[in-house]
């Protein structure tokens, strides 16, 4: 690289080259003088290779196969033989000579040119060369279409190359499973029906993972009624045990409200525990009337609000004679604000969304995330495709939803999807993500599990640490990481040795 600097720099000079033997040239030093092969060391240096090589054991099935070992021409060469053969090429060669065709030119051997670059025949085989060599090669790594265009048009030319190049690096599988999209997320937002009447459809769900009381509590049951917004939260045991039955899988968007709740609920119980320091338990029925006392803007009233407001002491308003009559009136204007709170809320979501549908029997690809949590090697996960797949659609279950054909190992995954964990399938191809390699979770999560300990060490500070060189399912020994004993007894237990040689 350095001598061909100096070429590039003194290439625009006229220069003449004299020879210094010896002495005269006193501008030399030790390094430019030094011989760049010794003949003394040829020799013993040859012998050693021989021996080598005779040392190479190599059985009779491989030593058949480098034997039948042909050297393919280059592409270059390739297209040059395609073009002789080619009958465009012919009809251009005849357009040349009348000079018809001043773009093109014809180099040694008849050799097609395009200013400059080589004129590919229509031959979708050698095109079809050419792209993988471009897109899927280890000098490559699939760049995108764009790239990919300004990389080969330097050196090569056929018609319609540009639309040619972006549906192949579209319908590439790797690309389609690793690639982020960047657009909008898909799915137009489709509100639910308006209830009838209080408490006559409601949302549910559960927080868990609380801090746990004196009492045994460590989880809340919400209940949200749709029509008032009133709510209940209940205090409960996760020993209880409950089973979900889902809607569509891995789309907290389906009960909105209730998970808008949720943190609407966790946030007042975090202020709680920090002004009052108290229990979270033995402050929720006030946090439930704080809740069902405030002003909502889908109703512009509270959900307590029934003919008057809940008596506080900043509320200290005389008790009314209200009528039956005159309460059973306040349907009608929670009915059109509510109406009117969808239809903002709709507008306002689907500005940042696009609509996407899709036939039955098509392929799409399946979202998958990965697990949250998981203390693992440096990439944590990344390394692993954003998409698993394809999957065939069975049918259309509503305006954004799905139902996929799964494999079996996936049975424990609920089989109806939202539009935007699905990415549409351009062109199925043979090789497809084997899933159970994955080990796919049924909220399309998945996790690694250590199969190996490779080393051992300590470390001692205050006190000792013990640290296990673990290799994880689906890596290499190369990708194994050092993790603390304590962390592989509490998350893997077994996993660890019973004696300090049991892993060598």
């Amino acid at each position: 690289m350095r001598q061909r600097w100096w070429l590039e720099l003194i290439k625009d000079y006229n220069l003449e080259i004299y020879y210094h033997p010896r002495k005269a040239n006193v501008v030399a030093d030790a390094l430019s003088r030094r011989a760049h092969c010794n003949a003394l060391e040829v020799r013993p240096t040859a012998r050693v290779i021989c021996w080598e090589m005779d040392q190479i054991e190599m059985p009779t099935e491989q030593l058949a196969e480098l034997y039948n070992l042909i050297i393919e021409p280059t592409i270059k060469e390739q297209i040059i033989t395609a073009q002789k053969q080619d009958i465009g090429m012919a009809f251009i060669r005849e357009g040349i000579d009348e000079k018809k065709r001043a773009c093109f030119t014809l180099y040694d051997q008849g050799v097609l040119w395009f200013k400059n670059r080589l004129v590919v025949p229509k031959d979708m085989e050698l095109r079809k060369k050419i792209l993988d060599e471009a897109h899927t090669s280890m000098f490559t790594m699939h760049p995108g279409s764009n790239k990919m265009y300004q990389d080969l048009k330097q050196k090569f030319c056929w018609t319609r190359m540009k639309r040619e190049i972006a549906k192949y690096v579209s319908e590439c599988d790797v690309c389609q499973r690793v690639k982020v999209d960047h657009l909008k997320p898909a799915g137009m937002l489709q509100p639910l029906a308006l209830p009838a009447w209080k408490w006559e459809d409601i949302h549910m769900d559960f927080i868990v993972g609380l801090p746990h009381t004196q009492r045994g509590y460590d989880s809340i049951w919400v209940i949200i009624d749709r029509f008032t917004k009133s709510a209940h939260f209940i205090l409960l045991q996760t020993a209880l045990g409950t089973t979900s039955i889902h809607s569509s899988t891995y789309h907290p968007q389906t009960s909105g409200q209730v998970e808008r709740v949720n943190q609407i609920l966790e946030d007042m119980l975090r202020a709680c525990a920090l002004t009052y320091s108290t229990r979270w338990d033995e402050c929720l029925l006030l946090v439930e009337f704080a809740y069902n006392n405030s002003y909502q803007k889908s109703l512009e009233m509270a959900p307590f609000e029934y003919g008057r407001r809940c008596r506080t002491p900043l509320n200290w308003s005389e008790l009314e004679n209200v009528s039956l009559l005159a309460l059973t009136w306040l349907h009608k204007p929670k009915n059109n604000n509510l109406k009117r709170a969808q239809s903002r809320q709709k507008s306002y979501s689907n500005k940042r969304k696009r609509p996407l549908t899709f036939e039955k029997n098509d392929h799409v690809y399946l979202r998958v995330s990965p697990m949250k949590g998981v203390h693992r090697f440096g990439v944590k996960g990344k390394l692993a495709p954003r998409y698993v797949g394809p999957f065939k659609i069975l049918e259309r279950c509503g305006p954004v939803a799905y139902r996929l054909e799964l494999p079996p190992h996936l049975v424990a995954v609920h089989d109806v999807f939202h539009v935007s964990q699905l990415k549409k399938c351009l062109r199925v191809s043979e090789e497809v993500v084997d899933t159970s390699q994955i080990q796919v979770e049924p909220d399309l999560t998945y996790e690694e599990h250590p199969i190996k300990i490779l080393d051992q060490k300590q470390r001692s500070t205050r006190r000792t640490i013990n640290f296990y060189k673990v290799q994880w399912s689906n890596h290499s020994e190369e990708e194994a990481t050092w993790e603390q004993e304590e962390y592989l007894q509490t998350k893997y237990p077994g996993f660890l040795p019973t004696t300090a040689n049991e892993y060598v």
